[in-house]
């Protein structure tokens, strides 16, 4: 796998994990089948569509902090992680790893085409905390943390649904 080259070197950290993410949604969903997908323990968690979703989610926010003009066709069920309404009907797991494969690699580019000026732009997000400068750098950062926080929450479902831990293998097809 090489290592494309970002024109703003405060995303050093950001496009190492942004790819490596990739590699693990596909590793994470890795035999979840849509009847497991579905299923909540002990009527407590949320379900793997959910946390796929949210993660999809992430990357259309990403994208759009960027200057993308996609939009998440599940937004309704997702944004801003909405919390889980049973009432709803949510889309396959097929069609949200359809959508991750076409959002990825147009946020992957604008993440190599930002600026410093870009990243730099104020960007409220009300956290109101006094050590988070509140910019499209770090709300981009939020995302990934989050993609991070929904990777694992997945990989622990695949454990109580019955399934391996996740693998970490890497796959060289996937360049976003």
């Amino acid at each position: 796998m090489t290592m494309d080259t970002a024109t703003s070197k405060k995303l050093e950290i950001i496009i190492p994990a942004f790819r490596m993410h990739s590699q693990s949604f596909k590793n994470v969903l890795d035999g979840i089948s849509d009847e497991m997908a579905l299923k909540r323990i002990d009527n407590k968690t949320n379900h793997v569509v959910w946390m796929t979703g949210n993660l999809v989610n992430c990357r259309y926010w990403i994208g759009n902090l960027l200057g993308l003009d996609d939009t998440d066709p599940n937004e309704n069920l997702f944004k801003e992680g909405r919390a889980l309404d049973e009432s709803l009907e949510y889309p396959s797991l097929d069609g949200l790893k359809m959508n991750f494969a076409d959002i990825s690699p147009k946020v992957y580019q604008k993440l190599l085409q930002a600026t410093d000026q870009q990243l730099d732009t104020p960007f409220p997000f009300g956290m109101g905390a006094s050590f988070i400068k509140e910019n499209v750098l770090n709300m981009i950062g939020m995302c990934i943390g989050r993609e991070d926080y929904l990777i694992g929450q997945i990989g622990l479902m695949r454990k109580l649904l019955g399934l391996q831990g996740m693998r970490y293998d890497i796959d060289e097809s996937i360049r976003f």
